[in-house]
């Protein structure tokens, strides 16, 4: 084994007690496992590794969650928006197409009203069981639900950018 220097070499802050022990000094030359006081501390490191992955895991699962929370509040107010704005429309709808056409939309509020009530009394964990029911139970129906969403999403956003085809800035104007 090499002699003891004074000096650490350059970016080490402190000596690792067996970081300097030989290959032949690790395991015991006749068997091939290696030596209790090794494996104590290898289960040592491997418990403490788990165990902070575990808390981060957890830490993790809380901050989701209430990120869930927080987006169903969020959508629940939002929809709560949408159906006043349909109860107010059905008042214009009566005057311009008929009662019969107001009725629609009062009942398409009251629907939306439902499934808004349904969604604030439940947990978000009962959410993402009922997400995932309905995935297993029905995939087309999730896939298809998948991609109008994403359009009505990527109408939207294309919506909010400004409009590449109108004037621009260095185009002379009469």
């Amino acid at each position: 084994m090499p002699a003891a220097e004074d000096s650490l070499p350059e970016g080490t802050d402190t000596i690792i007690a067996g970081a300097g022990v030989d290959a032949g000094d690790a395991a015991p030359a006749t068997g091939d496992s290696a030596s209790p006081r090794q494996d104590r501390a290898g289960a040592t490191m491997r418990d403490t590794l788990f165990k902070n992955f575990d808390a981060l895991r957890g830490q993790a699962g809380d901050h989701a969650r209430d990120f869930a929370q927080t987006g169903k509040d969020h959508a629940t107010a939002t929809l709560d928006n949408v159906i006043g704005l349909i109860e107010d429309a059905a008042s214009e709808i009566d005057a311009r197409l008929g009662s019969q056409y107001g009725d629609y939309a009062r009942r398409a509020a009251q629907g939306l009203g439902g499934f808004t009530d349904d969604v604030k009394g439940k947990d978000v964990d009962t959410l993402f069981d009922d997400a995932r029911n309905l995935v297993k139970s029905s995939p087309a129906i999730a896939i298809g639900a998948a991609a109008v969403l994403g359009f009505v999403v990527a109408r939207l956003a294309r919506a909010g950018m400004p409009d590449a085809s109108g004037p621009r800035e260095d185009a002379p104007t009469a």
